[in-house]
């Protein structure tokens, strides 16, 4: 049986699931665009880790795209607290 590299590479599987089909429901929910993106990123590395020829290297891409989701989650709890402490209501 001839693979499909282009539609269907098996480092694209997860089980009896494409990646794309968990990549895509996992950031539905995001709160935008980018943080999206970066979530999309993480996973993507993460599900096809022992797929490709390098885990290490798979591990080590997820934990930059990681590092940088959480910093733009630090980024926007930062933000509500300055909001919040300027308009009285910190606690």
């Amino acid at each position: 049986m001839i693979e499909d590299l282009v539609n269907s590479p098996p480092h694209y599987k997860y089980g009896k699931f494409e990646v794309i089909e968990i990549l895509e429901e996992a950031v539905a929910l995001a709160p935008d665009p980018v943080k999206g993106s970066l979530q999309y990123q993480v996973l993507k590395y993460l599900l096809r880790i022992w797929g490709k020829d390098s885990p290490l290297q798979n591990a080590k891409k997820a934990q930059w795209y990681l590092n940088r989701l959480i910093g733009k989650l630090e980024e926007d709890q930062a933000y509500v607290n300055i909001h919040t402490e300027n308009n009285g209501d910190g606690q």
